[in-house]
């Protein structure tokens, strides 16, 4: 082995070291979380999560950058040689990276749970908000064989909301469904006014979920993905929750299933 390998082993040994270190942090951290969870409930429950994003925040994020960056650049060192020895520490370079991936999403997810949220609330006309969605969201669908569709009324559907985060929790449904139809499907977006609520409707003719499996569905860490992170329809609930609104789900296995979003009316909304 040349010199040059040397170096790039040695600093991938220290690399490597760090890389696991990390990980191994932020899976305690991670396990004491879900074990706070099974045990708190309500104010008590976000409080205490709270605390522990910041202390996830300053114990992971941070140095899981740095690793990021220098792993890239080993990466790029290590792509400049065509032996095997070279592309052996790349394959392992590329596990580790894949990792460390994995580890920043399930950060960031709990992150986006956890965290405080700064609403800021504006009269809008959901029939927008639904229609921008629903551009943004198309081409996505589509890569994955969804015709996508929307149905909204022809007068204005106005609400009080923070725009970014019902979009956010819009977009959490959006994905699930499309992800759900591995083998392509319709995905409808629904609007309608009714008694004072607005009622968005997100359905998809995928696989259904299992009657046993519907009450666990906005269960913190409760995933039926092999790496979902348990935690976007619970952020989607939360954020339905802090516009004093509703959610629920209907499901039927081999047919499809419906999400349905109750928020409230501005004064003259419809």
């Amino acid at each position: 082995m040349g010199q040059g390998l040397w170096l790039i082993a040695a600093a991938l040994g220290g690399l490597l070291a760090g890389v696991a270190v990390t990980l191994w942090a932020g899976r305690r951290l991670w396990t004491n979380v879900r074990r706070l969870s099974a045990r708190a409930k309500g104010a008590e429950h976000l409080v205490e999560l709270g605390q522990l994003a910041g202390g996830l925040a300053h114990e992971i994020k941070n140095p899981l950058s740095t690793i990021n960056v220098n792993l890239k650049l080993l990466s790029e060192d290590l792509q400049r040689y065509s032996d095997e020895d070279h592309r052996r520490w790349l394959r392992r370079l590329d596990s580790v990276q894949g990792e460390t991936a994995r580890l920043r999403e399930i950060l960031d997810d709990f992150l986006r749970f956890a965290g405080k949220y700064e609403i800021t609330l504006t009269v809008v006309d959901l029939r927008q908000t639904l229609g921008e969605l629903a551009d943004f969201f198309g081409p996505q669908a589509e890569t994955g064989h969804v015709i996508m569709r929307t149905s909204l009324p022809e007068t204005p559907v106005r609400c009080n909301i923070d725009e970014n985060l019902i979009k956010q929790a819009l977009l959490n449904l959006m994905l699930n469904a499309v992800q759900a139809m591995s083998e392509g499907g319709e995905l409808l977006i629904k609007l309608t006014p009714s008694r004072g609520r607005a009622i968005i409707e997100v359905i998809d003719t995928g696989p259904g979920i299992a009657p046993d499996d519907i009450p666990k569905v906005f269960q913190v860490y409760y995933s039926t993905k092999k790496r979902g992170t348990g935690l976007g329809l619970p952020t989607t609930r939360r954020i339905i929750r802090e516009h004093e609104g509703t959610i629920r789900v209907e499901s039927e296995v081999g047919k499809g299933t419906r999400f349905i979003i109750a928020l409230p009316l501005a004064k003259g909304g419809a």
